[in-house]
Parts: C-alpha cells; structure tokens; sequence
C-alpha cells in the first residue's frame, strides 16, 4: 500500500504514536510458515522507504531449516544473500498477547522491484490480479481443524515426539461440555484474534480427542491468506500461555481423522456488489460461470494437488472414509467430494474446496484454488453431473495422485500448472517438493523398527 494513503498514513500515526519501541515484522516461507523478526523504529522507518534486507534462506531451506540442495533461486552457490522485503501497511495490526506491539506483513520483490517469483503472499497477489483484470472481485475463508495436546515443544522434543496427550479424550463433536472445560483457552483464542483483526466466525470441537475447527471470517482473497497464517501462528501462541499445543499437521494419527484446511470462495463482479456464482433461475442456482469455476477446479485439481497437500502426512489423509476427498469430484452440499457447492441466497451462495489441508501454505492452496477456477471460465469449460450419495463410489471421476512424489512429478510436466503459475515457481516449488520426498526416503520409521528389527 502507498505510503500516502488514507489507510497507510493511519498505519503510520499509531505505529509512531504507540508506546512501544519496536515492531514486529514477518514473511512466510514457501511452506507457509511465518518467519519474522523485531525491529526498532529508526530501522522501521527506514525500512518503509526501500524495504529492508531478509536472507533470502527462508526459500532456500526446508521446515526443519536444512538448506536444500537441487534449488536454483538460491543455495549454497548463491552464498544466500538477502532479499529485499517490503512491508505491507495495509496488515498493521498489534498483538495483544506482546504488549499490543505493531504488527506487520511483508512480502518479496527482485532487484528490480518487481514481485519475487517464489514469494507465496506475491503469487497468490498475481493471481488475484489476474482476476480483477478480467473483472472479477473475490470472498474468501479458510476453516481450519487441528489438534490440541498437553504438551510443551520441550517436553515433546524429549519424548521423540511419541504418545502426545490430547486435551480431552474420546469422541465428541460439536461439545459444549469439551469446549467449557478449555473455556480460558477458548475465550483468548476468540477474544485476542479478534482484536489482533483475525476474526473466528465460528469455533466448535469436531470428532476426535482434542480436536476443533475455526471458521475465519471472510474477506478479500489476500487478506483471507493473511488470516489463515496469522490464525494458524497466534492460536499457537496463544495456547502455549495455557500449556497447551495446538498442531495443524494433516493426519497426527493413523486411526483418527485427519486435518482439513476448507476453502471458502466466491466471484462478484468488479465493484463487489453482485454475486456472480448465484442465478435463482438455473436448476441448482448455479451460473454459467459458477458452473465453469468449478470445471476449472476438477481439471486442474490432480495437477495442482501438491499446493493443496504439500507434505509426505497430507496423503495420509487422503483416503477413504476419512472426511477427506480421493476423486477429483463435486457434489451439491456433499462432504465426501472434493468440491462442495453451498447452493444458497444470493450472498451465501458459494464454493468449498474440500481438498485442501491444514498443513498446506494458504497463500498458495487459495492461489491454486483460484487460478484453476479463472482458467475453467476462461476456457469456457463445461461441468458435468454433481456426484449423488458416497464420493468414495465414483467411478468416473479421477483419482489423485497417491503421494507427494507422484503429485510433484504431476505438477512440474503439467503444461496447465506451467500457465497458470510461471517457470520460475513452478520449478523452484516443486524442487522443494522433490527435497521433501528424499529426505522421507532416508528416515527409518518407527513402522519399519517394529517391523523389522527383531524378526526379519
């Protein structure tokens, strides 16, 4: 945002008007973690002139910060310079649980200027633009399910992350009961998000020990990606105040359900005033174009599945029976399929992309989300009969691709994913992807020690 706008110079006031001496600044890294720093306001200010220097390793390592070795934006053979970050006024906020000090997002550009080719806030920017170019306004929400243990990073640590403990036990979705036994954790995840302008729409237990899910409110698509992060980072905070660890990996336990990270979307016309997926004439109330979104995301899905499940454990939700999709399908307000279209009014008419997960980096999922929708109205494609009863039992919709190696080999051949993303991301997200897939096959499991240790 322009220094000189409205909004940015009101940024501006109450970050030099606020008590504290510093600001806390932070990008996410191609896995969608945030990654930041503080920073004093003389740096702060001189940041906001030409941005300011980030080692450009955040895109050259993996999660566990181990340096990649087949990247080619950076590595060992660049000597990881930095990178020059730009922060965004319009994300200021405070953070109430640090002493309300100012909060703000950035984003990357190259030594041009121009939007870095790897950053995730900055290719889901270019999409977005896409959209507007051809007319078209966006609403967003992620919904997020994930775990809750009794534990400390420490104390897990020590353990080798084995046998953590759950908050509450048993099955019990949608508990008031569970709920109020966490009341002070759940008031300061509702309450500090809120006033951090995270805002939870909705927050209930699902089916599993520990678990809930948080439906953010929607918004703009950027901001919604902004959201997404800042929840998954803050409720993590948040809880460690209350001994308790929250985790948003795709599927913990191999016998409990996994992980979702829902995506809600919706097409309005340029100035956001008319619903361009709602036509009360159709026989689903669906448009033409809403019919056409939603074809464009059922061709792209099994290409662009590594945006949506980007690690070895999200194929491991993947699977049958598990509330999660396995067929690149849609059905009309049916959660067993990969696209669930919300028929409604014309302000809650809208789309849920079921497939993506909790762990997936929300800038990209939604990026992949909406770029395959303007490719399938864009292309005029037609969407075929919605799937009636059991997603699991449809025949002639495809598969997707079983595991990370397979889905990346997918994504990086595809001509599709190569238009709608570029060379440059397309080549560096999937080398990260191929890095993750190596380093799986070098770990020995605990699978394979009770296995094998003794008897074979």
């Amino acid at each position: 945002m322009a220094k000189g706008s409205a909004p940015a110079k009101s940024a501006l006031e109450r970050i030099r008007a606020s008590k504290a001496e510093k600001v806390k600044v932070a990008i996410t890294d191609i896995d969608g973690i945030l990654r930041g720093k503080y920073i004093h306001k003389p740096k702060f200010e001189a940041a906001l002139d030409g941005g300011f220097g980030f080692c450009n390793v955040v895109f050259g390592w993996d999660a566990g910060d181990v340096c990649y070795d087949n990247a080619r934006y950076t590595g060992w053979h660049t000597g990881y310079p930095d990178a020059l970050a730009q922060l965004d006024l319009e994300t200021y906020r405070e953070v109430p649980w640090d002493g309300n000090v100012p909060f703000l997002l950035g984003e990357f550009v190259d030594e041009k200027g121009a939007p870095l080719a790897v950053c995730p806030r900055q290719t889901l920017k270019r999409v977005v633009r896409r959209l507007a170019d051809a007319g078209y306004s966006v609403l967003a929400s992620f919904e997020y399910e994930f775990f809750h243990f009794r534990e400390t990073a420490t104390g897990l640590a020590e353990r080798g992350h084995q046998n953590p403990r759950p908050l509450t036990p048993g099955m019990f979705g949608y508990s008031i009961l569970r709920l109020n036994q966490s009341r002070d954790y759940v008031n300061a995840l509702m309450d500090d998000l809120r006033a951090f302008r995270v805002p939870i729409e909705g927050l209930h237990t699902e089916t599993g020990p520990g678990v809930m899910e948080a439906a953010l409110l929607y918004c703009d698509p950027v901001e919604a990606a902004d959201r997404a992060v800042l929840f998954k980072s803050g409720a993590k905070e948040i809880a460690h105040r209350f001994g308790i660890m929250p985790s948003f990996m795709a599927k913990w336990n191999a016998t409990l359900p996994g992980c979702s990270g829902h995506i809600h979307q919706s097409l309005w016309d340029e100035k956001g005033k008319n619903s361009l997926f709602f036509d009360p004439n159709a026989k689903k109330k669906m448009s033409k174009l809403f019919e056409s979104y939603v074809a464009g995301q059922l061709a792209c899905m099994p290409d662009l599945l590594p945006l949506y499940a980007p690690t070895i454990n999200s194929y491991k939700r993947l699977v049958e029976g598990a509330w999660a999709p396995t067929k690149a399908n849609y059905g009309i307000d049916n959660r067993t399929t990969a696209l669930r279209v919300i028929p409604g009014s014309k302000k809650s008419t809208r789309l849920e992309t079921r497939v993506n997960g909790s762990d997936s980096n929300p800038y990209l999922a939604l990026a992949a989300a909406l770029a395959s929708g303007l490719y399938g109205i864009e292309n005029e494609l037609e969407l075929g009969a919605p799937v009636t009863g059991s997603g699991y039992d449809d025949k002639k919709a495809p598969a997707l691709p079983s595991n990370l190696e397979e889905a990346t080999r997918r994504f990086e051949k595809s001509a599709v994913v190569r238009e709608l993303f570029g060379d440059e991301f397309v080549d560096h997200f999937a080398a990260t992807r191929h890095w993750e897939w190596r380093q799986f096959g070098r770990a020995v499991s605990d699978w394979e020690l009770q296995r094998y240790f003794e008897i074979i």
